[in-house]
């Protein structure tokens, strides 16, 4: 099944779980960090992450 999911996910596509949650695709920006130890900026180049969004029944039962 996890192969599954992230063969969709690669292709750009959402997984839903009913019951359990959503599985997607985000964007993050290009962006500039700074080293905490030395404090050189460095550029942080852009990316495809996977998300998840829990369901409702999933919520219900962690709580």
């Amino acid at each position: 099944m996890l192969m599954s999911i992230t063969e969709a996910l690669s292709e750009g596509d959402k997984v839903t779980l009913v019951g359990f949650g959503t599985f997607s695709t985000a964007n993050r920006a290009a962006r500039q960090a700074k080293n905490p130890q030395t404090g050189a900026v460095m550029e942080i180049p852009a990316k495809t992450v996977a998300k998840f969004k829990p369901g409702s029944k999933l919520s219900e039962a962690v709580k």
